[in-house]
């Protein structure tokens, strides 16, 4: 029988959840997310499954996914800087993930759009516009402007042939 979940706590729920999918990147925990949701983490794991019918871990590893896809559809980036750009440390864990949800390999994936020849968005573009500037911030130990002037000359150093 489902859990009936309390109606005023739908909105801290959607709250976490949507943390969840701006913040898809970075390493959230259980903890972290019911934070978000100002309850107890295994309470927040009881109402978050039975509100969206999956645990907010599925729901954070289908968002990473998704956006992986997006990245591998629609940019030249390799299957590597993707893997990391979408939250996960480990090649190999994205790669058994993706494969699992999607029904192939990234880099099976991404080849069925490469030879479509539809344009493509240059890496240097995704990494200086798609990415937050904390992030790099963070992960990188630099100022955000010393970061997106090096992303600046990456970028005039690529072929023209290459991009759109």
């Amino acid at each position: 029988m489902p859990r009936r979940v309390p109606e005023e706590l739908l909105p801290h729920l959607r709250r976490a959840r949507d943390l969840a999918d701006r913040e898809y990147a970075q390493p959230l925990d259980l903890a972290g997310l019911a934070a978000a949701a100002g309850v107890s983490k295994y309470h927040f794991l009881r109402c978050f499954t039975a509100v969206y019918g999956r645990t907010p871990g599925v729901h954070l590893t289908e968002r990473r996914i998704e956006r992986a896809q997006d990245l591998l559809r629609a940019t030249n980036l390799t299957v590597t800087e993707i893997c990391h750009l979408v939250g996960y440390s480990s090649l190999g864990s994205f790669g058994t993930r993706f494969r699992q949800l999607v029904g192939v390999t990234p880099t099976e994936y991404q080849a069925t759009f490469a030879e479509s020849g539809a344009p493509r968005i240059p890496g240097c573009w995704v990494f200086m516009h798609g990415l937050s500037d904390r992030r790099r911030t963070a992960q990188f130990g630099r100022s955000p402007h010393r970061s997106r002037r090096s992303t600046v000359e990456a970028c005039r150093t690529i072929d023209p042939e290459d991009t759109l």
